[in-house]
Formats: C-alpha cells, sequence, structure tokens
C-alpha cells in the first residue's frame, strides 16, 4: 500500500505552515487526492517536489526503453498482417 500523509503532516515535515502545503495543493506543485473535505498526500509526491517532473519522465522513459524490442516487434507483426 502507498504511504500517504495528512496536509497538516507535510507542513511538519518540510518545515512550512498548513496554509502553504494546502496553497501548494492548490497550484498543483503537491499532488494530492481529496476525499470528501480532506485530503491526502501520496509519499512520491513529496518526491516530486524536489525532483520534479523531468525525473518522473526520466524513470518512464528507462522503463518504456525495457520493452521497446518487444513493442517493435508486436508492430512489425501487424504490419505485416501476422
Amino acid at each position: 500500500m502507498t504511504q500517504v500523509f495528512t496536509p497538516e503532516q507535510v507542513a511538519g515535515m518540510l518545515q512550512l505552515s498548513k496554509n502553504t502545503v494546502y496553497d501548494l495543493i492548490d497550484k498543483g506543485e503537491i499532488m494530492a487526492k481529496r476525499f470528501g473535505r480532506i485530503y491526502r498526500i501520496p509519499a512520491k509526491s513529496l518526491s516530486f517536489i524536489f525532483t520534479g517532473l523531468d525525473s518522473d519522465l526520466l524513470y518512464a522513459e528507462k522503463e518504456d526503453l525495457k520493452n521497446i524490442d518487444a513493442v517493435q516487434s508486436a508492430i512489425a507483426k501487424i504490419r505485416r498482417g501476422k
């Protein structure tokens, strides 16, 4: 299961006010899931604050490249009609 935090917990970890954390959520700088009136912030979202989207894209590209041969083979078979 993914570890999640409340905005209050995140505020304490980052030494920010709770309101600042909510502002960062509203701006999309901290990814959070809203359940009714409460938010939960996945731990990965906190690393995203410091590494940025580039890190996530680099990881995704590396994972995609692991499967590139199989993908290209499947595309070639479809193009040949097999």
